[in-house]
């Protein structure tokens, strides 16, 4: 049975699995907490390049504290071996535990409740608590999995009267600094970042992180258009080629004509408006068809903050629950 402590771990689980992305591609960012008496004696995220996985690092940092224990983890441990390492489910099973919270379900087949069995067959108290912080930290991966598509959050830098552009297309420093180092933040959580033809040509992007210490998470750059793409970036040519290629979070920076093609094609799962305090009188609007509140219907606000003399808002379908 879930308990309250559960839920805090397991957010506790869910914070540490964000060291990991993007770097823990191809496989999921997971984290995990192990608690001993009421301590913490071992926790641990996916690792570079998928290995070692959240639950491997955590356990090996408790120890012998280990034994007696219980395991928070963010995924349901994986069942199948590999060559890269044993699986989560038999190193989990071997380790002592009394008990193992997982926040959800692995939708990988080959440990799709199979990872669950195995832990309770082991003799360990096994909770499968549907976590909503665990499944939002997941939602790229789990996505994928379903369909193929990645992720996909859709930043825009707006003005006060609507405008992402001047009319000849420029729209360079529209926010502040403190906007644009949390625009950074995003780019180093995504495995690729998207612009159309347009920005490109207008702005010249270099779509990389330049925040201290996050320089090595630059994501993967992408191109709209039907024509080639310069060294360093690869050419895209309708945003639905983006399926199936191994990315499990896309950033789209593009423009409004991009921003237009993306939300037509339903495949925006979130939206990220910098609103400025200046004003440009004229330009190039934000959405063709934006509703009362400035965006396209079927969209809500979940939140709002400061971010200097700008406003960051947070969008997300009214069919999702949110962040």
């Amino acid at each position: 049975m879930r308990t309250d402590e559960d839920g805090l771990r397991l957010a506790a689980a869910a914070a540490l699995a964000e060291r990991a992305r993007p770097l823990s591609r191809p496989n999921p960012a997971v984290g995990a907490v192990a608690i001993a008496n009421g301590v913490v004696v071992g926790r641990g995220w996916t690792q570079p390049g998928g290995r070692p996985h959240a639950e491997a690092v955590a356990l090996a940092q408790a120890g012998e504290a280990a034994r007696g224990a219980t395991l928070y983890v963010t995924l349901e441990p994986c069942a199948h071996r590999s060559d890269r390492g044993p699986s989560c489910a038999d190193l989990v099973g071997e380790a002592g535990l009394a008990r193992v919270v997982v926040g959800v379900e692995d939708p990988d087949v080959r440990t799709t409740g199979h990872g669950l069995e195995r832990l309770r067959q082991s003799g360990i108290e096994t909770v499968l608590a549907h976590d909503q912080r665990c499944a939002a930290s997941l939602a790229g991966y789990t996505r994928a999995k379903a369909t193929g598509f990645p992720e996909v959050t859709l930043k825009l830098a707006v003005t006060a009267d609507g405008f992402v552009a001047r009319t000849d297309g420029t729209s360079k420093w529209i926010t502040g600094e403190a906007a644009r180092a949390h625009v950074h933040r995003e780019r180093a959580r995504a495995d690729a970042i998207l612009v159309g033809g347009g920005t490109f040509r207008a702005d010249a992007p270099l779509l990389n992180v330049r925040l201290p210490g996050l320089e090595d998470r630059s994501p993967e750059r992408l191109l709209l258009t039907r024509g080639e793409a310069p060294d360093g970036w690869s050419a895209i040519a309708h945003p639905r080629e983006i399926a199936n290629r191994g990315w499990q979070y896309l950033f789209v920076e593009g423009g409004a004509e991009t921003a237009e093609a993306f939300l037509a094609a339903g495949l925006v799962h979130r939206m990220l408006l910098y609103r400025s305090q200046t004003e440009f009188g004229e330009g190039i609007p934000a959405f063709r068809n934006p509703g009362p509140s400035g965006v396209p219907s079927g969209w809500h606000l979940a939140d709002r903050r400061q971010l200097g003399s700008d406003t960051l808002e947070v969008y997300y379908p009214e069919s999702s629950e949110g962040a």
